[in-house]
């Protein structure tokens, strides 16, 4: 474990300043398997080994490094005890980052060692990329339901179970389970330490219906209206705590109503002048995007009702650019209040792309580039910027670096890189060599934007140069 000056010990840092060595070489393989010996002497160093080792995973796949042989994943898919689990399960993740029955192998091996530092790590990176699969799976919620709660972060595990019960709304036993786990959390954030505690805090009536209120699988208008009602009682007992605020909010933005989006949002507003906490704000600034989307959606259902409506039309038009607008300055108030975190500097660049502010963009897509989750994203992004800035033998080499760093060549992303660099040759005057790319795409995918079209008029223009 680590020492008590919260420093590694010195077997470990001599392995892991090693593996950061070989790494810079591009000799993955050793640097994974010097990185994964120091981590039997501190199996919790995320900052010193964990979290490199994701990052030479992503830059060893990007390289086109193979997945684990049949005999890797024989010898690393048992272990005598949880530290051995864990660490053979990150290996075999570290070569096949796609696969996530490793990572979930990993994430039941640390909760079982009582690793909670790395478990937590492993988890939200479990959650985020569950979240954002086409189609999420249930038996991991219920993986990282049941691990949050082991490791005590019940608001986490009430979130997971949330999901759950998205996806099988009458699952009687799930509603059981995020009651339970509600009630977990509230006596986590309480800090009562006995269960007579606990019981003295919710011995009347109506504080046990309040709990079963929160459990509320399907939201009828009942379910909500009483979920509002309750949060209330439960905001005028304790105001000052944000868990209550939060559950408020939440109720309310459930009515998918203006005038309880607003009183929400107005709610957060306050209470972030009162205490200075930008999570408030933030919470604030994800409502008022919510709800514009909503006005949007209703917007072109009334326009596509009546095409010719030039009332409904301008009224989208102002929604649309409300909601840029709305969602530049949220996401600018984030970079501001947590200039760390790479995953909002990605979103705030995307709203400067979008609203052709180009050079301030940029940066942020560079160093976005160093989460590895989003680095061929912010490759892409950069070379687009520079397309529309008219540096095309710029976005040019952005582009293909990204495609070369890309391993799945025809999946979504691989097409739109391609799509792009053609688009970077097209405006550069290099028609043949556009069309060759154009033609690769159509050859996988015909209907892919507008590339058949693309390739006719190229065909057919060959020896004119193009213009854009």
């Amino acid at each position: 474990m680590l020492e008590e000056n919260g420093q590694v010990s010195a077997k470990a840092k001599a392995f892991f300043e090693k593996a950061k060595k070989v790494a810079e070489t591009n000799n993955f393989d050793y640097a994974i398997d010097l990185y994964i010996e120091g981590l039997h002497f501190e199996p919790e160093a995320l900052e010193e080994a964990h979290l490199p080792l994701c990052e030479v995973a992503m830059r060893r796949k990007g390289a086109g490094g193979k997945n684990p042989s049949m005999v890797e994943k024989v010898k690393r898919m048992r272990g005598k005890t949880p530290l051995e689990q864990m660490l053979n399960a990150e290996y075999l993740f570290t070569k096949d980052p796609d696969h996530l029955p490793y990572a979930e192998a990993m994430l039941k091996a640390a909760v079982a060692g009582g690793y909670k530092k790395t478990a937590h790590w492993i988890a939200n990176l479990i959650f985020q990329t569950n979240n954002a699969a086409a189609k999420p799976s249930i038996h991991t919620y219920i993986l990282l339901k049941d691990s949050y709660a082991a490791i005590g972060e019940f608001d986490k595990a009430v979130v997971a179970c949330r999901h759950i019960i998205r996806l099988k709304p009458d699952d009687k036993e799930m509603a059981d389970e995020y009651k339970n786990l509600s009630a977990e959390l509230t006596m986590a954030l309480g800090k009562y330490n006995t269960d007579e505690d606990f019981r003295k805090a919710i011995k009347d009536r109506e504080s046990q219906e309040k709990l079963h209120a929160q459990s509320g699988v399907i939201k009828t208008e009942d379910y909500r209206a009483t979920a509002i009602e309750d949060a209330r009682k439960k905001l005028a007992r304790n105001p000052d705590l944000p868990a209550n605020i939060f559950e408020l909010t939440d109720a309310l933005s459930d009515q998918d109503t203006d005038k309880d989006e607003n009183e929400a949002i107005a709610l957060l507003e306050n209470t972030y002048k009162a205490k200075s906490d930008f999570s408030f704000m933030q919470k604030a600034g994800q409502l008022k995007i919510k709800q514009l989307r909503r006005k949007i959606r209703r917007a072109k259902t009334a326009l596509e009702a009546n095409p010719n409506d030039e009332q409904a039309l301008v009224e989208l038009e102002r929604l649309s650019a409300q909601f840029k607008k709305t969602e530049l300055e949220h996401f600018k108030l984030c970079t501001q209040n947590y200039p760390t975190d790479l995953r909002v500097k990605y979103e705030y660049a995307v709203r400067l792309a979008r609203n052709e502010q180009y050079d301030q963009a940029i940066p942020l897509f560079q160093e976005a580039q160093k989460d590895p989750r989003r680095k061929i994203a912010a490759m892409n992004q950069i070379g687009f910027c520079f397309l529309k800035k008219g540096w095309l033998q710029d976005a040019i080499d952005i582009f293909t670096k990204a495609i070369d760093a890309h391993e799945l060549k025809d999946n979504a992303t691989g097409k739109e890189l391609r799509y792009n660099l053609a688009l970077a040759y097209e405006q550069q005057g290099d028609t043949q060599t556009a069309l060759d790319i154009y033609r690769k795409i159509a050859q996988s995918d015909f209907a892919y934007k507008d590339v058949s079209q693309r390739v006719e008029k190229l065909r057919g223009n060959k020896t004119e140069p193009t213009s854009q």
